[in-house]
């Protein structure tokens, strides 16, 4: 993630989420998936229609599709923008270059957008906000976290990431992975290693894991947590 003003809509697919999180989609079939917050992404769209009991949870979802596809389309500029500054930061062998990222944004946004209307009736679109989750304790085989904990860490205190990956695990019965553990100034969080020795104090494992994804440089690693 580059230095942004804000915390932004915006979206993965689902080929970039097994990448990032290191995912055996093929043994996710029939399992039930948490994607927190999911934003404009499409991987809950992409693996519900494989088989997984994908479901996708964020603070700006709503009955306006307009609004939130117009606040996705913005945000897919606004940090593509931001991103075209600073290019050097970067590997480009996943997306070759600029117009590259921007279309892998884009067809996020568009699938999300297809998916959203039946998808929020049947259930798979919940609209709040962490650290507050409004499901049963351990209905999940997974939850995913991808660009919101670490990232923005410069706005979101220690208490805040904490009572977040709580409540994440609270609804699962296997683990959370949170994907990347870097800042949006592109460097490392401090909130890591407190939050590992932290947690380790609760009977907890939090645990640091490589994944074969690296776009921001050095971001190659998510942090594995589950119940000892």
């Amino acid at each position: 993630m580059p230095n942004l003003d804000r915390i932004v809509f915006y979206g993965r697919t689902l080929d970039e989420y097994r990448r990032f999180f290191a995912l055996d989609l093929e043994s996710l079939k029939g399992a039930a998936v948490l994607d927190c917050p999911a934003g404009a992404s499409s991987f809950t769209a992409e693996a519900f229609s494989m088989g997984i009991h994908a479901v996708a949870f964020d603070a700006m979802y709503g009955p306006n599709l307009k609004a939130i596809m117009d606040s996705g389309s913005e945000d897919i500029d606004h940090v593509v923008d931001a991103v075209a500054r600073e290019k050097q930061k970067y590997l480009w062998d996943y997306y070759s270059d600029i117009s590259g990222l921007k279309k892998r944004r884009a067809e996020a946004l568009q699938k999300f957008s297809e998916d959203y209307p039946v998808g929020a009736m049947e259930n798979r679109y919940f609209k709040g906000q962490l650290p507050v989750l409004p499901f049963e304790t351990g209905v999940f085989d997974l939850v995913l976290s991808g660009h919101f904990l670490f990232c923005y860490s410069d706005r979101l205190d220690y208490a805040f990431h904490k009572a977040a990956i709580l409540e994440m695990l609270r609804v699962t019965s296997g683990e959370v992975r949170i994907y990347p553990l870097t800042t949006l100034t592109l460097e490392p969080c401090g909130f890591v290693t407190d939050i590992i020795a932290d947690l380790d104090k609760d009977g907890i494992t939090a645990e640091i894991a490589p994944v074969p994804f690296e776009f921001v440089k050095g971001a190659n690693q998510m942090l594995r947590v589950y119940r000892k």
